[in-house]
């Protein structure tokens, strides 16, 4: 669980400084026959950039999350797809919270550096994936569990 928590924040922040680094705003870089496009923008909501009047209110909601998870669900896990999701939700929140607390315009305030573009869908980053394949596991293994073991897993 730590290995993925420090592994999947290490990357998030290392793409956000090359992001950061590398991107023009103005002239993003697009792949895949424009099904990616490299966009850097500066969000300082949440997901579609909505709540962006509520930052503080978001860093607060996601310290409280980071801890939750740290303090009460990582111990309780057991299962391998539950140590995993504990590692990787670890990840995702600990990028975006960085984000929040160091960056421009302040602490709390922070703006999220956010790049991966699709057609017709937000802009997010590594953090943002570490949280939604979270999701998507959870959910996979509530519906189908673990049909390798003996179902102690599901």
């Amino acid at each position: 669980m730590a290995a993925v928590a420090v592994l999947g924040y290490t990357l998030d922040q290392a793409t956000k400084v090359l992001a950061e680094r590398h991107l023009d705003p103005s002239d993003p870089p697009s792949y895949l026959g424009g099904l990616l496009t490299l966009r850097l923008i500066h969000n300082s909501g949440a997901a579609f950039s909505l709540g962006s009047g509520a930052t503080v209110a978001i860093s607060v909601f996601a310290l409280v999350a980071f801890l939750v998870v740290l303090v009460w669900l990582a111990p309780r896990a057991r299962h391998r797809w539950s140590t995993l999701a504990c590692g990787m939700l670890l990840a995702g929140i600990a990028g975006n919270l960085t984000d929040r607390l160091v960056r421009a315009p302040g602490p709390f305030r922070g703006h999220v550096v956010d790049f991966f573009a699709l057609p017709h869908f937000a802009i997010f980053n590594v953090a943002d994936i570490f949280i939604t394949a979270t999701a998507v596991l959870v959910v996979l293994v509530s519906l189908f569990g673990d049909r390798r073991g003996s179902g102690a897993d599901s």
